[in-house]
């Protein structure tokens, strides 16, 4: 039976919803601001809105500087690259090819775990993961799947690729936390941390696209709107729900929900452009949330929680 509490799900489906949000503002976002700007206003936002909750772990002395090394990797694996590698993707990428790459993160989080953690993947897991790409791919191709076969690779594919692997790592580091005490912070300093490091990630990459000429905004209340937007939910909300879900039920099994989010963006880009949703939606959920539950499911004797 599986072993996912009504708690767990909660939190990895509203990160899902939300990041799925975030595709779509940044799709819309193109033309009005340059990707690593993007980026760097939102974390900037991001950190100051966090400020008052977490500003205990910036003192001298606190757990974070003991813990230096290891948060400047969660920052730029986490906040600073995977983000910025997203949104330079849309720039070239197509949104089919964009999350169906993604789409590929319960493989590399098998693989990652397997090789780097020494978590070795079970067998109803790699049937899991079969059974949910099988319902992305009825998403990204709306029904049509001989349509793959006329899918053309750009830069923006290799570094959503990039992008998807280094989330893998991040995802078993904030569940293999070692000899770091950071499960028993508060949560907003935990968060702080790595929003912070992040941002400072993000703002070297932003000089390096100032010095390249490439830097550029345009503001208006729509564009202002959908900053603030990616700032709060798919930043703050998604990704302490996103450390809630991995914390319960392990990198492995939360990875199959990131394959929601192809789907919860076709439906909320339907819904934007008062289309009703599709057959087809209906049977790529019905895939990705079997191929969920056949992954959280484990034997009785089971005594590994990430396995």
């Amino acid at each position: 039976m599986p072993h996912l509490p009504l708690s767990t799900v909660f939190y990895l489906s509203l990160a899902t919803i939300l990041w799925a949000g975030n595709a779509i503002a940044g799709q819309a976002l193109v033309g009005s601001i340059s990707p690593i700007t993007l980026s760097a206003v939102r974390w900037g936002l991001a950190a100051l809105m966090l400020l008052p909750l977490g500003w205990r772990i910036l003192r001298p002395g606190s757990a974070l500087w003991h813990h230096k090394t290891r948060f400047l990797v969660l920052g730029l694996l986490g906040v600073g690259s995977y983000n910025a590698l997203l949104y330079l993707a849309l720039q070239t990428s197509t949104a089919i090819n964009v999350t169906l790459i993604g789409a590929s993160m319960p493989i590399w989080m098998l693989l990652i775990g397997a090789l780097f953690f020494k978590v070795k993947p079970r067998f109803l897991q790699l049937v899991g993961a079969i059974i949910s790409l099988f319902g992305v791919t009825i998403v990204l191709t709306r029904g049509e799947p001989t349509s793959l076969l006329s899918m053309d690779a750009v830069m923006g594919d290799l570094l959503i690729m990039l992008a998807t692997i280094l989330w893998a790592f991040y995802s078993w580091m904030i569940s293999h936390p070692g000899k770091s005490p950071e499960r028993q912070w508060p949560w907003a300093e935990f968060l702080m941390a790595q929003v912070l490091i992040g941002f400072l990630w993000t703002m070297l990459f932003e000089g390096a696209e100032i010095a390249a000429g490439h830097a550029f905004i345009v503001l208006n209340y729509w564009t202002a709107g959908l900053i603030v937007f990616t700032a709060i939910g798919p930043s703050l909300v998604a990704y302490r729900c996103w450390g809630l879900g991995v914390s319960e039920s392990g990198p492995t099994i939360a990875a199959f929900f990131a394959n929601l989010i192809p789907l919860f963006t076709a439906l909320l880009s339907t819904a934007m452009l008062g289309d009703s949703p599709k057959l087809f939606h209906g049977l790529a959920f019905m895939l990705i949330v079997g191929g969920i539950i056949t992954s959280s499911m484990r034997p009785k004797r089971s005594l590994n929680r990430y396995s």
